[in-house]
């Protein structure tokens, strides 16, 4: 009887550390912001397995895939690759830190800097609507669209800030702040499907919630009047909303987050200069 053996070789690719984030080979390119509060995009074979530090990412069919790095994310990171033919590559990722400024926001009514135990209720049910979105892994490359300001104004509060309401220090700031009159239109800063169409939440007011796919959600808050409702899909530029001073605001203003699942991103990142009005 002849015996058959079967040898299955792995091959592993190492990039060196330094100088090697945006990696650019036959099997992963990557490209975007590796530091605190950026998102990359990769690119790798069809059918290929891909995970950032252990955890498994989605890749679509064309090999596509998205990767962020929180406020306050490790310095050190590995994404590995595993093809269909059992090519390995583990690649290093430095993320580079980030300074964050202080920022001192007065005038809130008190019971939005520390709710009343009546509140509590609401709060929680609120924040567990929102965290339950922000758990979408869906097949779609919306974000591929592209991303623009979704309203043009003065830019009031950045990523990443520690806010100190009414003197009293609080968690950081995850989003970008755009100023304008009440009533300036809001538009979608990329393609996707609303997930999120409320009038009156505790902390954020008029809020939209946009779903583009991968884990890459985006929030909308303090909006004035919504034009915009659940299960509609929008397309990048498409009126959702006008700015307004609802729930905790000290001014008119949007409050824009971008988020990778639990990770809180800087879309602020992803953009030009702001627009002249």
């Amino acid at each position: 009887m002849t015996r058959w053996t079967i040898t299955f070789v792995f091959l592993f690719i190492a990039f060196p550390a330094l100088g090697a984030n945006a990696v650019d080979t036959d099997i992963l390119k990557l490209s975007g912001s590796f530091l605190q509060g950026g998102v990359v995009f990769g690119q790798t074979k069809s059918g290929s397995s891909v995970a950032l530090d252990g955890r498994q990412v989605r890749v679509s069919k064309d090999g596509r895939f998205v990767i962020g790095f929180g406020r306050d994310h490790q310095v050190n990171s590995l994404l590995t690759v595993k093809t269909q033919t059992n090519i390995r590559i583990s690649h290093p990722i430095q993320v580079k830190t980030r300074q964050y400024k202080t920022e001192k926001v007065n005038g809130l009514p008190a019971s939005k800097v520390t709710p009343s135990a009546k509140f509590l209720k609401r709060i929680r049910k609120e924040n567990g609507k929102i965290a339950q979105i922000r758990t979408l892994d869906t097949d779609e490359n919306w974000y591929q669209s592209g991303w623009k300001w979704p309203a043009i104004g003065r830019i009031s509060g950045v990523f990443g800030s520690q806010r100190v309401l009414n003197g009293i220090p609080k968690r950081p700031h995850y989003g970008l702040d755009v100023a304008a009159p009440i009533g300036t239109p809001i538009v979608a800063s990329t393609d996707g499907t609303i997930h999120m169409a409320e009038k009156d939440l505790y902390y954020t007011g008029g809020t939209v919630m946009i779903d583009h796919g991968h884990g890459l959600v985006s929030v909308y808050s303090h909006l004035s009047k919504l034009s915009v409702e659940v299960g509609t899909f929008v397309k990048q530029g498409t009126k959702i909303g006008e700015i307004g001073a609802t729930g905790r605001a000290s001014g008119p203003h949007l409050d824009w987050r971008l988020n990778w699942f639990k990770e809180r991103l800087d879309p602020q990142l992803l953009l030009g200069p702001m627009p002249k009005k």
